[in-house]
């Protein structure tokens, strides 16, 4: 028998990696929950195209061609050694490996399979791994019409101390209502966090807790509510350190101007840079 699921129904788990050691936390856990869920899981790697590069000269050309096919070869060795972890776990594991862009394929084979959940690591190989995410992974959150779980290479997602985050928005809303979920299933230990960025927002601030304070006498369950002044990521990454938390719970956009944009401002700081897993759950 399975342990208890802490997502629920959880049947199929992607989990998008690029062999770097970034994403080391992104496999332990994706084998983690898919063992926890009874989950198939997939797990998948993009390798850039060089086709674009079609003008260069023949010999620069080939010279990218042929190193195209040694990470290919040297990518099936390593999703291969990630399936042994999986089926070493008794997991139903699948590898996939395609050439193209990174973010788009990886979108469209969690269309194609039916996943309800993305796994992955924070930063990639990229130039881009000096900043604080990743671009793929944005781009991803950014995309993906479902949760995706950003694991940092050290973190452990053990469910006990969680800490959602909201703003009284709808995305906040669903994260506070997955939170629930899963601190029910898991007998966790559940915070509600809402931040006023100034003192003129408190009364937004009661506002978004109430409603938790709500569903949770509606469900019976027991949560405590914490309110914070000053900049949002920064009090909701303090107050996770601060509390244990091993895992923060937030919505993909806010009440704020950057809700137009694919991945609200304050989400993307957060997953970029908590020390420990972060859960974007978005509403539909």
């Amino acid at each position: 028998m399975p342990e208890q699921c802490p997502l629920g129904e959880l049947e199929k788990i992607l989990l998008a990696t690029d062999g770097s050691e970034s994403c080391e936390g992104a496999v332990r856990e994706a084998i983690g929950l898919a063992g926890r869920c009874a989950s198939q899981m997939t797990v998948m790697l993009v390798i850039e195209s060089f086709q674009r590069f079609a003008s260069l000269a023949p010999n620069v050309l080939g010279a990218m061609a042929a190193a195209a096919q040694e990470q290919e070869k040297e990518g099936h060795k390593y999703l291969e050694s990630i399936r042994a972890r999986a089926e070493a776990a008794g997991i139903d594991c699948e590898i996939v490996i395609k050439e193209g862009d990174p973010f788009g394929s990886i979108i469209d084979e969690a269309k194609k399979r039916g996943s309800e959940l993305i796994v992955m690591g924070r930063r990639g190989r990229s130039r881009l791994a000096r900043m604080a995410m990743g671009s793929v992974t944005a781009k991803v959150i950014g995309n993906m019409p479902g949760d995706v779980l950003v694991v940092p290479k050290d973190a452990t997602m053990e469910c006990k101390n969680i800490l959602a985050a909201t703003d009284g928005s709808r995305d906040g809303d669903t994260a506070v209502e997955a939170a629930f979920k899963m601190a029910r299933k898991c007998g966790s230990r559940l915070q509600v966090l809402s931040v006023a960025a100034s003192e003129a927002r408190q009364a937004e601030v009661e506002e978004a807790l109430s409603k938790a304070r709500e569903l949770a006498a509606a469900e019976g369950m027991e949560i405590e509510t914490l309110t914070a002044l000053g900049k949002p990521y920064v009090q909701i990454i303090k107050t996770a350190n601060e509390q244990g938390s091993d895992l923060i719970v937030v919505g993909r956009h806010g009440r704020g101007t950057l809700e137009r944009l694919l991945m609200g401002s304050v989400t993307e700081r957060v997953v970029g840079h908590a020390s420990c897993a972060v859960l974007v759950s978005q509403s539909f």
